[in-house]
């Protein structure tokens, strides 16, 4: 028994096998940016992950900003008792 395709069936054929092929260059080439996204987003998150945990580092010591007010305000109060006492004994320190 011989299986013959007329002209019109073998072209046919040809395009499905064609047609196969660029949609498997198309899967190829469209997973390929996949993975290329994924990785670039991994580095990213990567990046921003270690910016957050410098972060946390530089406000990990936010209590003190209270302890340090009240002393800058200490030292400034001791300040103006100095300029109030040099403008009494002197005459000639005035602002």
């Amino acid at each position: 028994m011989l299986l013959a395709l007329t002209d019109s069936q073998e072209d046919l054929w040809w395009g499905a096998v064609i047609g196969g092929f660029v949609v498997i260059i198309a899967v190829v080439a469209l997973l390929t940016l996949l993975v290329l996204f994924v990785k670039t987003i991994e580095e990213r998150v990567t990046t921003i992950k270690a910016t957050l945990e410098a972060a946390a580092a530089n406000t990990g010591d936010t209590a003190l900003i209270g302890e340090t007010a009240t002393s800058v305000e200490g030292v400034l109060n001791e300040g103006l008792n100095h300029h109030l006492f040099l403008g009494r004994v002197y005459e000639k320190v005035r602002s």
